[in-house]
């Protein structure tokens, strides 16, 4: 097996997000949590606040052996609509932006190529809005997010 890497992106609420991640093939582990912002801990209601400037993210380790910097970002475009500034379906806030976070300089390039690339298909019928930005810290959210949906499939 290979050394696992490192990813986060921001696309909404991250339940959703963190399950489509979590159920493809090379993801081996998925956190909610929040970053992005400018304040040096975060918590759900802090925020939701929308004072701390932090986005609802999920970091992914995974192997590159399975699946590909470029495969994850071709699963991001298809989990969200890139197009919609600061929110997501019924979710508003800056929180809920659409977000790549880089930890390396070729996946800074590698995200501006695959955003280049859905822009010139004209994939979608509003300009893309999704942030490209250099990771930061991440705060892990409360245990009551993590694996929300799962929980709940599960509690059902």
């Amino acid at each position: 097996m290979s050394k696992l890497e490192q990813a986060t992106f921001a696309a909404g609420c991250f339940w959703g997000i963190e399950a489509k991640f979590a159920a493809l093939d090379g993801v081996l582990r998925s956190e909610v949590g929040y970053t992005g912002g400018h304040t040096d801990s975060a918590s759900y209601e802090q925020v939701c606040s929308g004072q701390t400037g932090h986005a609802e993210a999920v970091t992914l380790s995974f192997d590159p052996d399975r699946i590909s910097y470029e495969g994850l970002l071709d699963a991001f475009w298809t989990m969200h609509d890139p197009t919609q500034y600061h929110r997501q379906g019924p979710d508003i806030g800056s929180q809920y932006r659409s977000a790549i976070f880089y930890h390396n300089e070729e996946q800074r390039e590698l995200a501006q190529q695959s955003k280049a690339q859905c822009e010139k298909q004209a994939r979608f019928n509003e300009p893309i809005v999704t942030e490209i930005a250099k990771a930061g810290a991440f705060h892990r959210a409360e245990e009551y997010h993590q694996k929300y949906l799962a929980k709940r499939s599960a509690q059902l």
